[in-house]
């Protein structure tokens, strides 16, 4: 009994020695708190803001990509929009519209048409046409690089510390994430900036089985997808690398105008 009391002991203090072991760019980041118009409460420290928003944005909610079945699946990480949404209005950046998110923008919709032509509504409600904000830019959030195994620092740790630690050490594995976001003017469908963010996590899940299935299933909450919850503060690492870009955007000019044949003449 004292014998496994003592190895629950250790694959605690490892889970929390390893715990939030997640870092973005140079520096720690997450989303935190939350935002109500242009004011926000509890929002992450290192969270890029604007002092004047930019417009309105649709932001991609991911389910019709390429990487978001392959990616919950080994996440169990269901979305991704919500978190960047939050991040969006904290940073006063932009105005966010439903569009983008196919659920929910569906079901805006049905609501708007249930309460305009069902006649069950009192007068006054306001449900006639016209009245939806359109969006300026849309983002875009893509995967390049997800849970991409770097560097033998479990491994390493093992053979240093021996015994029952060494174990759980042994079994530790470096993650990283490589996101992009690009942002598009909806009207032109000019490219208006695009951001690269990256993350490591790591992922102590697989060193709990050294002790068994009670002490794994004990600590479960420590083993939830740490590469996951990675990914997602890439994207944040990318959002904070937007913003900066934004700040001092310029934009593109081209002799002649857009869209006019360009100046790369071909003979």
């Amino acid at each position: 009994m004292s014998s496994a009391i003592h190895r629950l002991s250790i694959a605690a203090a490892a889970a929390v020695l390893l715990a939030g072991c997640v870092t973005t760019g140079t520096e720690k980041t997450a989303v935190t708190g939350a935002a109500s118009g242009s004011a926000s409460t509890d929002a992450s420290s290192s969270l890029e803001r604007c002092t004047e928003t930019l417009g309105t944005l649709a932001i991609d909610d991911g389910r019709a990509a390429d990487w978001y079945g392959q990616f919950g699946s080994a996440t169990h990480v269901t979305s991704i929009e919500p978190l960047l949404r939050l991040a969006v209005q904290q940073s006063n950046c932009f105005v966010i519209t439903s569009v983008g998110n196919l659920r929910t923008n569906s079901r805006l919709s049905k609501i708007t048409q249930q309460q305009r032509n069902s006649g069950e509504y009192r007068a006054g409600s306001k449900q006639h046409k016209g009245q939806r904000v359109a969006a300026d830019y849309y983002l875009e959030p893509q995967i390049i690089i997800d849970n991409d195994a770097v560097g033998g620092l479990g491994a390493s740790l093992g053979g240093m510390l021996g015994g029952t630690l060494g174990r759980v050490a042994g079994n530790v594995q470096s993650k990283s994430s490589v996101v992009t976001l690009s942002l598009y003017d909806i009207r032109s469908a000019v490219q208006i900036s695009a951001s690269e963010g990256s993350s490591t996590a790591t992922n102590f899940g697989a060193a709990l089985g050294a002790f068994g299935g009670s002490a794994a299933g004990s600590l479960g909450g420590f083993s939830r997808t740490p590469e996951g919850k990675a990914t997602v503060a890439a994207f944040i690492d990318a959002y904070n690398g937007m913003v900066v870009s934004l700040r001092n955007y310029k934009a593109q000019n081209v002799k002649g105008g857009l869209g006019r044949g360009g100046r790369l003449k071909v003979n």
